[in-house]
Parts: structure tokens; C-alpha cells; sequence
């Protein structure tokens, strides 16, 4: 009994310095980390230690993360998730402290992945020009593979409580999340929109003030998201997601813009899409979507030149695809002075709303002696 209650004790000035109610030195934060750690080490046959273990480790990859020592980190969240996992299925708290664990080390794991504003570094992932190194890579799919179990673990638990409805809706944003990270885009899109209906069903069963909030920023954040991904998507891809109930009401106009801008012709998205030929154009008429160009010359030193505007300019345009502008471009820059002459090599590249990895252009064309003037790179 004296040693549980020296480790409450512990614990409970640990929570203290944790949450900076109480300031010590970094080295007695550590000092403390350690030794609550230990005791509860030496306790393994209990259940509620184990877990609180779990939570105590994450801790200490927390502190490793901020200090930048990855690997540290990452070796003491490893151990915190085997803890946690031995200790949840003991009782319902103990399995959302393992969930959200498993959704948290997913993160860590992912960051070189995403960017500042955490979006995707390599959204065409395999099939990007620029992809992720091969350590990233498992990395990446390490962490959609933990993410996947914390889905599968807040599914499992009771879903009359709102709790782990909460839960099981922000594991699909994670599990969405590294999914495009890994350039799977249909499927990111598909988890996004599973989990944007999550939060709806939360928002509607009339929550308190601070969960109605939290589903409020959730449904912002997951509409973002799915405007920006719906760029990456083939139209096959949007046809099987409409096809799968996955492309709902309020998306529907940036997916007939995403089939036009890569050339589908309006009769065809209406007819693959199932909607009227009227709904068609109209959506292509009133929602606009901004072409990003950029010229390419080659110069004598065999490296590439950027030019200035309007050679590497934006444009909002509307019911045209990519192609189509991106021809207007070159006639014009054909007609000009800028154009190398005979032997000289040039490229653009178009992309729908911002510059980026060549892969992921909607257009590409090639002109110079190394490919015929109008083969597409």
C-alpha cells in the first residue's frame, strides 16, 4: 500500500510540473520523469500502473521530441504504445489512452512528410518527381499503420458514448491525413469524408458549448482539406468515390471542375457522375479555379531558367481545362521574342491553383531538338 501510494504521489507532482503549475530546473524534471518511471516499472502486474506507464513514457518521447532527439523519442514511444496496449483491454480509458497514443506516435513519425502548415510534402507520393526518401517512406507507413489500429480501436469501443464517437471521427482525420501523406489520395479523401459525417452527427446531437466548438473546427479544417486533395484525384478516382457515396452535395461542384480542368467534356462528367447536363454547366459556369503557369528555357549551360511574367503567371479561369490554357499560353509565348529559336529547348508546366512538383502538373509540354515541339513531357 505504501509503495501505490508513493507513486500517486509521484504522479501527482509530475502532473504538477507537467503543466507548469510548478517550476523546477530541467535537470529535477528529469530527475522526477525517471524516477516515477522506474516505480512504476517495478509494478508490472498492474493493470492501472501499466497503463499510467504508457502515459508516462509518452511524456518522456514528448520532452525527447522538443529537445530534437528523434531517436530517443521515438524508442520511448514505442515502449509507451506496448505498455498502453497490454494495459487496454482492461478498461475503456485504459483503450482511449491507447488510442490516442497510437494516433500521437503516428504523428512523430510522419512530420518530415508534411509541412509547416501540415500538408503533404510528396501528395503524388510513388508517383511524385520529388518523393519522399526510403526511410521516410516507412516511416509514413509505419504511422498509417498505428493510425489504422487506433481506428480500429475507438470502433471498438462503446459508440452510445459520445467520447469515443469524438475519438473514432479525429482517428479517421489522422488516418486520412497519413494517407495523403503517402499519396493515396482517393483513399485520404474517402476517410476525410467518412469523418467529416462523424462530426456532423456530433454537431447535430446537440453537444455542450466547448464539443459543439471542437466539432465547429473540425468540419472547417475537413472542408480545407478536401478542396485541396480533390486536386490530386483522377476523374476515375472521383467516379469510384461517387460511386461509394464518398463525394457528397457540397464537393460535387469541385469535382466537376477537377474532371474538366484535367479534359473531361461536360456531357461526360454528367453522364459518369450521375447529374444533369444542366447541373453541369452551371457548376462549370459559377465556380472558378486558378491556373498557375511557369516557362522553362534551357540555357547555354544546359540548365534551366524560370522567366519572369507573364511567362510564370496565375489566371482564374472558368469551364476550360488545363490544356486549353496552357495552349493560349504558348501560342502567345511562340509569338514572342522570349521563344528560343530553332535548336533551342523550352517546357511549361501548368497547375491547378499552386506551383509545384512537376508530377503533379495538369499540363506538361517539351519543345527543343530532344522531343518533338508538342510532345507532352
Amino acid at each position: 500500500m505504501a509503495e501505490r501510494e508513493a507513486v500517486s504521489g509521484l504522479d501527482e507532482r509530475w502532473v504538477l510540473v507537467r503543466s507548469g503549475a510548478v517550476e523546477v530546473a530541467p535537470e529535477e524534471r528529469e530527475r522526477l520523469l525517471d524516477e516515477l518511471i522506474a516505480a512504476l516499472r517495478a509494478q508490472p502486474d498492474d493493470p492501472g500502473r501499466t497503463a499510467l506507464l504508457g502515459l508516462r513514457l509518452a511524456d518522456r518521447a514528448a520532452l525527447r521530441f522538443a529537445e530534437g532527439d528523434r531517436a530517443s523519442a521515438l524508442g520511448a514511444i514505442e515502449e509507451s504504445l506496448r505498455s498502453s496496449g497490454r494495459a487496454a483491454p482492461y478498461s475503456a480509458e485504459f483503450a482511449r489512452w491507447y488510442a490516442r497514443g497510437l494516433i500521437n506516435h503516428g504523428v512523430w513519425l510522419a512530420w518530415p512528410l508534411s509541412d509547416g502548415d501540415r500538408l503533404p510534402r510528396h501528395p503524388l507520393g510513388a508517383a511524385g518527381s520529388e518523393g519522399p526518401t526510403a526511410m521516410e517512406r516507412a516511416a509514413g507507413e509505419r504511422a498509417r499503420d498505428l493510425t489504422r489500429t487506433a481506428v480500429e480501436v475507438w470502433s471498438g469501443l462503446d459508440q452510445e458514448d459520445p467520447v469515443n464517437r469524438r475519438g473514432l471521427a479525429q482517428a479517421k482525420v489522422f488516418l486520412g491525413d497519413r494517407l495523403a501523406e503517402l499519396g493515396a489520395a482517393e483513399e485520404a479523401v474517402a476517410w476525410a469524408v467518412d469523418a467529416q459525417e462523424d462530426f456532423r452527427r456530433l454537431l447535430f446531437s446537440a453537444p455542450g458549448a466547448e464539443e459543439a466548438q471542437e466539432a465547429g473546427e473540425a468540419l472547417d479544417h475537413l472542408g480545407r482539406q478536401l478542396g485541396l486533395r480533390l486536386r490530386f484525384l483522377s476523374f476515375d478516382s472521383l467516379v469510384s468515390l461517387r460511386a461509394r457515396g464518398l463525394l457528397p452535395e457540397p464537393l460535387l461542384p469541385q469535382a466537376v471542375v477537377a474532371a474538366r480542368v484535367r479534359g473531361a467534356d461536360g456531357s461526360v462528367i454528367a453522364a459518369r457522375l450521375g447529374l444533369g447536363a444542366g447541373q453541369v454547366a452551371t457548376m462549370l459556369e459559377v465556380t472558378p479555379w486558378l491556373a498557375v503557369w511557369r516557362i522553362d528555357v534551357r540555357t547555354p549551360d544546359g540548365l534551366w531558367k524560370a522567366l519572369d511574367r507573364p511567362w510564370r503567371d496565375t489566371a482564374e479561369v472558368r469551364d476550360r481545362t488545363a490544356e486549353e490554357v496552357a495552349a493560349g499560353v504558348v501560342r502567345a509565348f511562340r509569338a514572342r521574342a522570349d521563344c528560343p529559336g530553332e535548336g533551342g529547348s523550352w517546357r511549361i508546366r501548368l497547375w491547378w491553383h499552386e506551383e509545384g512538383d512537376p508530377a503533379g502538373a495538369a499540363y506538361r509540354l517539351f519543345a527543343g531538338p530532344d522531343a518533338p515541339a508538342g510532345t507532352p513531357s
